[in-house]
């Protein structure tokens, strides 16, 4: 798997209560198989939209593929959404001038 297939989730212990704190490990897991199947999702039906596009899809796609309550409150970190959305782009590009 290539970075852009294995982008992580870390939580914030200082933003996390009590009981998020206890289930950080497997809330982190979760989040982060999300975030991954959401990416693959994401470049395989990616079609030249703009990075601000790709971006809401990542994180609409996360979410989907998350029980409510976590989505709910799920507050993801918009560089590593930016980062993803940017590689997806990246690699559309690379693909096509290769052919």
């Amino acid at each position: 798997m290539s970075d852009l297939d294995e982008p992580k989730v870390t939580l914030d212990v200082r933003q996390l209560g009590p009981v998020e704190r206890r289930l950080r490990g497997a809330l982190e897991e979760q989040l982060t198989s999300a975030l991954q199947a959401a990416t693959v999702k994401v470049r395989d039906e990616y079609a030249g939209e703009p990075v601000d596009v790709v971006r809401a899809r990542l994180l609409e796609e996360t979410r989907a593929g998350l029980h409510h309550d976590i989505a709910d409150a799920w507050q993801p970190d918009p560089a590593e959404l930016q980062r993803v959305a940017e590689t997806i782009m990246r690699r559309d590009i690379a693909h096509h001038a290769a052919l």
